[in-house]
């Protein structure tokens, strides 16, 4: 990240942004958003337009004046950017953001499918690898993470 909190984005990420940006053109900046969420979460997740417009349409589908409907509203539309990546492919992040999750000079990003997560690389490695450690340990030695995508896998 410089100065001007300026990240690039991997240009795999890129391509799935560009793809599920039903108003971008070649030559266009992908649009998406990022969900900065409250004083529990430590990273950022940045939704492509069709992801973010899928939740949306999750959260309209919610009983008006409920309680879910008011907490996810408020999460995602009053605790998002919306944003541009610009023509280098790097996403400006605002020091808002940056300071939410102490993002300094480096960032760790981490795919899921049409959404990504950027996290300071400390924290990634201090919280989210040790549930994975921790949810690894409860399992046989044997076991194989691969078991999982056959459905059979009850892990």
């Amino acid at each position: 990240m410089d100065t001007k909190g300026r990240v690039s984005i991997p240009a795999s990420f890129r391509r799935v942004l560009e793809a599920a940006d039903p108003n971008w053109q070649p030559g266009d900046a992908p649009e998406l958003v990022i969900v900065y969420g409250d004083r529990r979460r430590n990273f950022l997740e940045c939704y492509t337009m069709e992801a973010i417009e899928e939740v949306d349409a999750k959260i309209d589908a919610l009983p008006r004046g409920s309680m879910s409907r008011k907490m996810l509203q408020r999460m995602f539309h009053g605790q998002s950017f919306p944003t541009t990546v610009d023509e280098t492919g790097r996403l400006v992040l605002p020091a808002k953001l940056r300071n939410k999750i102490d993002l300094e000079n480096e960032a760790f990003f981490i795919a899921a499918g049409d959404t990504f997560q950027i996290w300071k690389p400390d924290t990634y490695e201090r919280e989210e690898l040790a549930k994975s450690e921790e949810w690894l340990d409860d399992l046989p030695e044997d076991f194989d993470p691969l078991e999982l995508l056959d459905g059979d896998g009850d892990a």
